[in-house]
């Protein structure tokens, strides 16, 4: 009887796997990885345990503005035009499930201080087309502007991973540097962007 029991158990336990790696690699094939696993990282942000802050000032250093970005309507930006304005930077890609996982957040930050004229959001894309950063972005129905670089990004903002977030103050100076995601639809992060802008 027990040995019955066992052979049940070793069944269902080679059933349930069996299931588990259907899938995943359901998930795999189809190329949805990068969103599901957005979605379970969405669900940590939730918590506010990883809501951005910025930087102590003594650990603030000059940003560069000697690069440039283009849009998708092949418009180049010089960013030696931002000078004095605040500037939120992201790095991201569509491939990059914790770009996925905080974009929501961004586009909310950007729908409740987007409008002010002393802030300015560069989306910065690093997929191979724009063409796909457009698609994505518009299937999200997210509004923010998007960018993908036209000269080389300067030293100062490689950090060699996506996401990798900036914040410059009106005076030049890197004042948020985080790498990897983060929550920046938090209230005491709107109030600080927003008080740099004035």
């Amino acid at each position: 009887m027990e040995k019955k029991k066992k052979v049940r158990t070793k069944k269902r336990d080679l059933i349930e796997l069996g299931i588990v790696l259907a899938v995943f690699a359901t998930i795999y094939l189809t190329g949805a990885q990068t969103e599901v696993f957005g979605k379970v990282q969405q669900a940590v942000l939730t918590t506010g345990v990883m809501n951005a802050s910025a930087m102590d000032e003594a650990d603030y250093v000059d940003a560069s503005f000697d690069f440039k970005l283009i849009d998708p309507d092949d418009n180049v930006l010089d960013a030696n035009e931002l000078k004095g304005k605040v500037i939120f930077m992201n790095i991201w890609a569509t491939w990059c499930a914790p770009c996925v996982a905080e974009m929501p957040n961004i586009n909310k930050l950007y729908d409740k201080v987007g409008d002010n004229p002393n802030i300015v959001f560069l989306m910065i894309s690093h997929d191979k087309t724009m063409q796909k950063a457009v698609e994505w972005v518009k299937n999200k129905g997210f509004d923010f502007p998007i960018y993908q670089l036209s000269t080389r990004l300067p030293d100062v903002y490689e950090t060699g991973v996506v996401p990798s977030t900036f914040v410059i103050s009106p005076e030049g100076k890197i004042v948020v540097q985080k790498v990897g995601m983060a929550n920046y639809n938090a209230k005491r992060f709107r109030k600080f962007i927003t008080k740099l802008a004035e």
